[in-house]
């Protein structure tokens, strides 16, 4: 097989059970776009706020899926080396060595051309992410902040992308047996190029509604009193629309949840929220601002 046909999740309903059952709830449209990109062997492209669940959905669907989640972390000035593949110098060196040294114990000449061919061999290749999903069969393949990396990246992306395949010059080409799921993640902090995401399939992520988010909070946490969670979720909410210079994500809701948990807080307060507020806030400025305004923020 050459595709992912085979997956027991066979719709969309069902690819939601399944994402329910690891923690990660899943509406209809985010489903159905994850259903097709899997029946359809395409990458999905997901976009959205920092904390609206990206990078968290790869790591439901290699559970899902009984497959190896790897990931890709993109970074400004990420080139195709650290993300396809590199020699292992020293290794090749050493065995460089070893072969000098037998030759010299035996006095035979070393043939060059063997030499080389000994030293290109797949036991010196140090495969990175992509090579890695290539070669892996079930894998879930995380391209994460592609909206960090440069155009030349995302250029070669593209081949591997439409082909599921790369070529080493030394070696020729590798091509997957079954094609990793792929899934690409985007912040927009800039525009991604129509020609990579004409290659993908597309779903914008937004921050959960109040009563989802009271839903994650339950389904991850439980135990979690029904009072606290509405609570949390409620003021998550409020200081998304804070003007803050990082809104909290679903994972800092979690984080504050459990951090209010491990303090014995029953309910949400002034002094429980100023004790716990590093959980949720990650900037000095934010936090500042904030302790100043929860009594406002707590009764909204």
């Amino acid at each position: 097989m050459n595709d992912r046909s085979e997956s027991p999740v066979d719709s969309p309903t069902a690819l939601a059970a399944a994402l329910r059952s690891t923690g990660y709830l899943a509406d209809a449209g985010l489903a159905t776009a994850t259903f097709l990109a899997m029946r359809m062997n395409r990458p999905l492209f997901c976009e959205g706020e920092p904390g609206t669940g990206k990078t968290a959905l790869a790591q439901a669907l290699a559970e899902v899926l009984g497959a190896e989640l790897i990931r890709l972390q993109c970074h400004d000035g990420i080139d195709a080396t650290q993300a396809l593949y590199d020699w292992d110098f020293p290794r090749q060196l050493l065995h460089l060595r070893a072969l000098e040294a037998a030759a010299g114990a035996s006095q035979e000449k070393l043939d060059a051309d063997v030499v080389e061919a000994s030293l290109y061999d797949p036991r010196f290749l140090l495969a990175r992410p992509i090579l890695r999903a290539l070669q892996t069969t079930p894998s879930v393949l995380l391209i994460d902040e592609i909206d960090r990396a440069d155009d030349e990246f995302e250029a070669f992306l593209l081949e591997v992308l439409t082909e599921h395949a790369v070529t080493i010059p030394e070696i020729g080409e590798v091509r997957a047996k079954v094609p990793p799921l792929v899934v690409l993640t985007s912040n927009r902090t800039r525009e991604v190029h129509d020609a990579l995401k004409r290659r993908c399939l597309y779903l914008w992520l937004d921050h959960p509604d109040l009563q989802r988010e009271i839903e994650i909070l339950h389904s991850r946490l439980p135990g979690l009193p029904e009072r606290l969670a509405a609570q949390v979720a409620g003021a998550v909410r409020a200081l998304r629309t804070a003007d803050l210079l990082k809104p909290p994500g679903v994972a800092e809701t979690l984080d504050w949840a459990r951090a209010l948990q491990l303090v014995g807080a029953t309910h949400l307060d002034v002094d429980s929220a100023a004790a716990t507020l590093g959980a949720v806030l990650k900037y000095r400025e934010d936090a500042d601002r904030i302790r100043k305004q929860l009594d406002s923020l707590l009764a909204s």
